[in-house]
């Protein structure tokens, strides 16, 4: 009796390593990857590269999709329009995908998405901002991360709500095209907030350079100071600057990666203190999954996935839970899959719906961060403030 139980368990233990064995005995499922991993934005590829790979890893360890493994297929853009149609039309003709993801550039993602609607393969944007991408009706394109028109919605709604008597303000950003383009941007959405431009200065990298021009703002005395750059050493030095000048502006707020990083606060040192960033996502968002996620990808790769890393995650877990509710594996039912998208990710809610011009979008938020004594605080949108504001200055709030 013994021998016969221990035999039906080892015949179990046997037969369920022989299906556990054969759960990806099919072929894996292709999914296009579009990534920066050369030129200019490399660094940004390599986050997005590494937390695509980390998605699927953590989807094929809980079965996969319908038993079969994803597996992601990477595709270099270069960062370019041109890079993009090769690396797109590589995936489709060559590595034969069923869905693709990516997109950080958005000229390079505007190229790309052109191809895929033209070719009839669904594309899940992750990262490119332009607000034209969604705006052309296209039935395979869908957008996960928030369009450019509405990067400064948590800033104006702070500014309007909670922080009224601001009333000048001195825009101070790098020579690079997009930082430029930026403070044209904030200049125009400035007019709608009864904000007084008092001085508009572009500063070089160069610490002489930098400092003539805060001399320049300090001479206006704003109340705010939006000062925009990507790069971590010249944000760094544009506040270090500031505060040797004993600038002293209501609100300080920084736009651009080189605000919203780790490097930011140990090269500025004390003088990133209350210091508010522009932010498309954070680790403390309440969302299930943000903060184990982003302490896993520091733990394995020493540096944080930032909102490109977090977006590439996700968009993996979009697309995985489309194929477990298609019917059949095809571009087809895969995109009429993602149209009925109603999931919550480590970004919020993503549901892709059409509202003003846009179609197939999804809508989440933008955020305000402040570095407070060394650690960075939600402070808008109210519903996920993690801290209350602090002001470098007396203010009138808004009592609401």
């Amino acid at each position: 009796m013994v021998k016969t139980a221990a035999l039906t368990v080892s015949l179990i233990v046997l037969w369920g390593g022989i299906m556990l064995s054969g759960v990806f005995a099919a072929d894996p499922i292709r999914l296009g990857v579009l990534l920066p991993l050369t030129g200019r934005d490399a660094t940004i590829g390599q986050i997005q590269k590494n937390a695509a790979l980390m998605a699927a890893a953590e989807i094929n360890a809980r079965g996969g999709i319908k038993g079969r493994k994803i597996e992601p297929v990477l595709a270099d853009t270069e960062g370019t329009p041109d890079g993009g149609r090769t690396a797109i039309q590589t995936l489709i003709q060559t590595d034969k995908v069923l869905v693709i993801s990516g997109g950080y550039s958005s000229s390079a993602t505007w190229a790309t998405s052109a191809i895929a609607q033209q070719r009839r393969i669904p594309f899940v944007v992750t990262s490119a901002p332009a607000d034209k991408i969604t705006e052309q009706g296209w039935e395979y394109v869908f957008r996960l991360n928030q369009p450019l028109g509405e990067h400064l919605e948590a800033l104006a709604t702070f500014i309007s709500t909670t922080a009224a008597d601001i009333k000048s303000v001195a825009i101070v950003h790098a020579t690079s095209l997009r930082s430029s383009a930026v403070a044209r941007r904030f200049f125009k959405k400035s007019a709608s907030l009864n904000l007084e431009l008092v001085i508009r200065e572009r500063f070089e990298t160069r610490g002489d350079h930098l400092s003539a021009a805060m001399a320049r703002v300090q001479a206006k005395n704003p109340d705010l100071i939006y000062a925009i750059t990507d790069d971590a050493d010249s944000a760094a030095l544009l506040v270090r600057q500031a505060r040797a000048l004993k600038l002293n502006p209501k609100l300080f707020v920084g736009e651009g990666n080189g605000f919203d990083q780790t490097d930011f606060i140990s090269q500025a040192g004390e003088a990133s203190n209350h210091i508010v960033a522009t932010a498309l996502w954070t680790p403390l968002v309440p969302h299930r999954g943000a903060g184990a996620f982003n302490q896993k990808f520091i733990e394995r790769h020493k540096n944080p996935p930032g909102h490109a890393g977090a977006e590439a995650y996700a968009g993996v877990f979009v697309i995985a839970d489309a194929l477990k509710r298609t019917r059949t594996l095809t571009p087809d039912a895969i995109r009429d899959a993602l149209s009925r998208t109603d999931i919550i990710t480590l970004l919020g809610p993503v549901k892709f719906s059409a509202y003003n011009q846009k179609s197939q979008q999804n809508r989440l938020p933008t955020y305000l961060v402040q570095w407070i004594e060394g650690q960075q605080e939600i402070i808008w949108p109210k519903e996920f403030a993690t801290h209350k504001p602090i002001f470098s200055a007396p203010i009138q709030t808004d009592p609401q």
